[in-house]
């Protein structure tokens, strides 16, 4: 997916991420690496997404960012959230190959696949991990809004929003922008 050149949104503030002062220097420069990627060829919910995951990575301890190339930083950050959302699967939109991501961000592809496997073991991160999820996704993923009350599982989004709020606060499901949750 290519376009105009969208700029980041005022969303991504590197603030708001929690980065420890030693690694702000680095999450900058990896974060702007992989925003020109998303701005470029993909969307900016992708360029959230990533920064999200950079954040968690800073706030590691010891963080894995303080070593290794920024680029490859990068594109290991955009391979772990593309792998999450499906990017690389040609019916899902936005949509990129593997090759082309790594093209994009001039690291074998080989090198970057590693990277993000690093980093999924640095952050046990599974398969389809919700706080990484887009929106569409997360809206269709069959484990991320359950919820056991009283012995029953149950879909959060089924019940009454001062319940779903109190889930949410409490780290159960995810957070999901806006007044309601998607059914």
């Amino acid at each position: 997916m290519t376009g105009a050149p969208r700029t980041p949104s005022p969303g991504n503030d590197l603030s708001s991420l929690r980065v420890p002062k030693a690694l702000r220097a680095n999450v900058a420069e990896i974060a702007a690496l992989t925003d020109k990627v998303c701005a470029e060829h993909l969307d900016d919910e992708y360029g959230a997404l990533c920064r999200r995951l950079l954040g968690k990575l800073a706030r590691k301890r010891p963080s894995p960012l303080v070593r290794g190339e920024r680029r490859v930083w990068a594109a290991g950050v955009l391979y772990t959230v593309g792998s999450i959302n499906f990017l690389f699967d040609p019916s899902d939109e936005p949509h990129l190959r593997a090759d082309e991501l790594a093209a994009l961000t001039g690291v074998a592809k080989s090198t970057m696949a590693n990277k993000a496997a690093l980093i999924r073991r640095t952050l046990r991160l599974g398969p389809i991990e919700p706080e990484l999820c887009r929106r569409d996704l997360l809206a269709r993923h069959p484990y991320a809004w359950l919820v056991e009350i009283d012995g029953f599982i149950v879909d959060v989004r089924a019940l009454p929003q001062p319940l779903q709020d109190d889930a949410r606060r409490q780290g159960l499901v995810p957070s999901w922008p806006g007044p309601a949750s998607p059914r």
